[in-house]
């Protein structure tokens, strides 16, 4: 697919991407990008590597930028990265796909945006930003959640919420690297080593790095707010515990004189006189019950119950 930047993405034949001076758009396949990279006039040094992609970075080469997208899925995010690599020189970029991911971007930044000054740093400006279109709301969903689970532990529900917690840690960790990433490649991108980018259009590139950035710093609060809960889940859970054993040790010292009597006399030595006694029954039964009472109310007075 070829696209002429004009005040929207005009879609083109590949043997027109070159003519009227106007900046390009291309979307390759890895097959058909080695068989015409040649014709796109590049100086490239570093092929753009579309089978072992890890980062989201550029790369800059002696006439030409390249690099790769490697991007969190928003409804799976601990699914496998969406994965892309792209060529870039002054007169347009060229997107290397097998997925249909890129396309995706491509087809929504055609649908959505027209341009009173269409160039390639406007176009990449939205297309990065259809990227990170929709995940103010998405940190929105986790920060209702956090709430939603803190209420739980404050309430004192018992449902195991470590797990969920975990997975959120992990999520937000995820895109808060890819957001570190993304702010290189702004950085990249605005350094304009090679001059492919008009100087009154770096603001562009500013303005996505300062959008990412405050992505960032949200994810980073997030972050924060998750160890929040962490600590006090671990300290619900270390009240019920202490609870737990609180009540383990009342019974323990309500029965420990018990223990004793019922030791005591079950020794049965032969001058026993309580063995004779008509009431001696009866009455270990009321001290039992007695000590019983008097313990209750001892640590009931103490607040232990």
């Amino acid at each position: 697919m070829y696209f002429h930047i004009k005040e929207t993405l005009v879609e083109c034949g590949r043997e027109e991407i070159k003519t009227n001076g106007c900046q390009y758009v291309a979307l390759l396949t890895t097959a058909e990008w080695k068989e015409q990279k040649d014709s796109f006039d590049m100086g490239i040094e570093i092929e753009p590597d579309t089978t072992d992609i890890l980062t989201t970075k550029a790369e800059v080469n002696y006439d030409s930028l390249t690099g790769t997208f490697c991007i969190p899925d928003r409804q799976d995010i601990s699914a496998e990265d969406d994965k892309f690599a792209f060529a870039l020189d002054e007169k347009g970029i060229v997107f290397i796909d097998d997925s249909g991911v890129a396309e995706k971007y491509i087809k929504a930044v055609q649908k959505s945006k027209k341009w009173r000054l269409p160039s390639l740093e406007r176009f990449i400006y939205d297309f990065i930003e259809q990227i990170v279109k929709g995940d103010l709301l998405l940190m929105e969903g986790f920060e209702s959640e956090l709430d939603e689970i803190e209420l739980m532990i404050s309430g004192g529900n018992d449902t195991d919420i470590s797990e969920r917690v975990s997975d959120i840690s992990s999520d937000i960790r995820v895109l808060r690297n890819h957001y570190e990433q993304l702010i290189d490649l702004g950085q990249e991108l605005e350094e304009n080593e090679n001059s492919f980018f008009r100087q009154e259009n770096l603001r562009y590139f500013r303005l996505l790095q300062n959008r990412v950035e405050r992505l960032r710093d949200i994810s980073s609060s997030l972050r924060d707010y998750v160890m929040q809960i962490r600590d006090l889940n671990k300290t619900h859970l270390d009240v019920k515990q202490n609870r737990i054993m609180t009540i383990l040790t009342v019974v323990t010292t309500i029965f420990m004189p018990l223990t004793l009597i019922a030791g005591w006399y079950g020794m049965n030595f032969r001058y026993m006189p309580e063995l004779e006694t008509r009431w001696g029954y009866p009455v270990v039964i009321a001290v039992s019950a007695l000590i019983v009472i008097a313990s209750l109310l001892f640590f009931k007075k103490k607040k232990w119950l």
